[in-house]
Parts: C-alpha cells; sequence; structure tokens
C-alpha cells in the first residue's frame, strides 16, 4: 500500500494565491489576521482514459496550514481557491441521476478542506475536549486503526467535532455545504472522477469487481483504509472517491430544483433531518463515486461507511 508521504513534498511557505485547474480565480484572497503562516506542496496527479489505463500524469502545487491535535499529530488543511464550476450531473452522464440535477453553475469563495477524511487518531483526541452540544466516543469505528478514517459517525456527532475544532483553535470549522464538496473534489475537471474518465482500484477503495467504463475489474477490500494510500486530486486532496461517505452540511433536498448558486449550505427546505453525503466509500460500486453523486442520510444515522472531513473558512 503506497503511504501517503510518498505522493506529497513540501516545498515552502506562501501567500494564498495558488490556483490549480480549470474555472479557478487566480486572483489572491486576502487572509484575516489570525491566519496562520501557509506552506507550499507538490504533488503529482494521474489521468486514466475509459479503459482504466493511465493516460496522464502532472505536477502541481497547492498551499495548506497544519492545526494541532495534540498527539494525533495535525490536520493538513489544503487552501481552496475561489472559483466557479458546473455542479450535478448532465442528461447525458452515464449512471446519473434525477436527484444528482439539473445542473447548475455555483460560485465559491476560497475555503480550506481537510487534506484526508478525520482519522479514528484524530477523532480520539478531539473526544477528550470539551463539550460544545453533546458527547463523543473517543472510539466508535467498526474498523479499527489510528490512520483508518473514523466511521460509524452521525451527523451531529460530526458537527460536533466541528464545533470542538472551532471552539479550541478559534477558526470556523464546520462541515463542507455540498457545493464546496463538488467543487474540491472536481479540482478543475469536468469528467465523472477527477482521475478521468472512470476508476481503478489501484486509484481508490471501492467495490472493484464492479465496474463504470471499459476497466478490467479489480479489489474489493471490504474495509476501509489508510488515509492518503491512493493519488490526490489537483488540490491535493486525498481519498475524495470512495473509501467512506462524508457529511455535508446541507439539508437533504431530492433535487437541485431551487438550489443555491453561491456555493453556501442549502439549510432552507428540504428534510432536515437527513443531510447530504458524498463522495462514496469502500463498499459502493464506482457509479456512485462520480463526483456527482449525492445520497440522503438520516442525521443520526450509525454506519461504517460514514465519516467526515472538515472545512475551515478563509
Amino acid at each position: 500500500m503506497i503511504k501517503r508521504r510518498e505522493f506529497i513534498q513540501y516545498v515552502g511557505v506562501g501567500g494564498f494565491g495558488v490556483a490549480v485547474g480549470l474555472g479557478v480565480d487566480a486572483s489572491a484572497a486576502p487572509l484575516q489576521k489570525n491566519s496562520p503562516p501557509l506552506q507550499t506542496c507538490a504533488f503529482e496527479t494521474m489521468t486514466v482514459n475509459r479503459r482504466g489505463q493511465e493516460k496522464s500524469r502532472r505536477r502541481h502545487t497547492a498551499q495548506f496550514f497544519t492545526e494541532s491535535v495534540g498527539a494525533a499529530g495535525a490536520f493538513t488543511m489544503m487552501a481552496i481557491p475561489g472559483g466557479s464550476c458546473v455542479v450535478g450531473a448532465s442528461k447525458t452522464e452515464r449512471a446519473g441521476l434525477a436527484r444528482e440535477q439539473p445542473q447548475r453553475r455555483v460560485k465559491v469563495q476560497p475555503f480550506f478542506m481537510g487534506q484526508h477524511q478525520v482519522t479514528q487518531a484524530q477523532w480520539a483526541e478531539v473526544a477528550t475536549w470539551p463539550k460544545v452540544d453533546r458527547e463523543l466516543s473517543p472510539q466508535p469505528a467498526y474498523f479499527r486503526g489510528p490512520e483508518l478514517p473514523v466511521e460509524s459517525v452521525s451527523w451531529h456527532e460530526a458537527s460536533e467535532f466541528c464545533a470542538r475544532l472551532a471552539s479550541h483553535t478559534g477558526r470556523r470549522y464546520r462541515l463542507p455545504s455540498e457545493a464546496e464538496w463538488e467543487y474540491a473534489c472536481r479540482a478543475g475537471t469536468t469528467t465523472p472522477f477527477h482521475c478521468g474518465l472512470t476508476l481503478t482500484s489501484q486509484l481508490a477503495n471501492y467495490v472493484g469487481p464492479y465496474t463504470y467504463a471499459a476497466e478490467q475489474s479489480g479489489a474489493y477490500r471490504q474495509t476501509t483504509t489508510p488515509v492518503g494510500s491512493f493519488m490526490p486530486n489537483a488540490f491535493g486532496l486525498y481519498d475524495m472517491h470512495g473509501n467512506v461517505w462524508e457529511w455535508s452540511a446541507d439539508h437533504w433536498h431530492e433535487t437541485y430544483d431551487g438550489a443555491r448558486a453561491d456555493g453556501k449550505a442549502w439549510v432552507v427546505g428540504g428534510n432536515r433531518h437527513w443531510r447530504a453525503i458524498r463522495g462514496g466509500s469502500w463498499s459502493d460500486a464506482p457509479a456512485t463515486l462520480r463526483a456527482v453523486a449525492r445520497v440522503g442520510n438520516a442525521a443520526d444515522s450509525l454506519s461504517r461507511v460514514l465519516g467526515l472531513r472538515v472545512c475551515c473558512d478563509a
């Protein structure tokens, strides 16, 4: 298994303004006075054709800051530059569903997003911090391992985790909106997956025997994998396809009719007792891992496929 440290190279310190991919605003965004210093990293991404064969590789740079969480190490928070993109499935997208439509263009403001899904080690540390609204179990996961993503957490617990981070650090940690999540997953791409026209089990953790395009069938690991085990997207984000589903802030709406265009969480109307989850999991077929794929889930659900990734306002 390739570990995340083999993909990334840290190359310096700078300001928030790196733009990667298409449709991204390259102008620098001013930092708040209490913003941490940003570092720069370099990494490589890979694109595949519909047969799952390598088509190209590209080197990128991105900026980030680190947020210490005690004995659990630190969160790496990637700077996501502002910009716009079309979200949702076209009427011709293979495996596209009504709940992924209609397509719309959204404009997203700069923000920070966790480079990785929250790990069990990070969760266990934050669970010891003073509660904001509710208690957190330090070890909720079914699959155990400090570098595995935490799972079996509800939306309410994921929100409490963010609230504790915010209270502890003084920064505005939160769950991403659906629009932010898809924008960050795409990282300037327009293909079904940020790596191209399909997936392979060398690029993500999912039910590999199922195929999306013309690729060969792959492995079904039947468990989560350590965060950062596969190549990142062009924003330096890992596991945006597969491993565990990620909670978003949005109420569940059956379609995008009436959805916001400003990239913020859609928390008017819909079902507030259900929330949208994104990204797919180790237990899903590749069609469910597409950048546009969205599912609604009860906010109090506990499942070994449900985890989270944190965001922070810029």
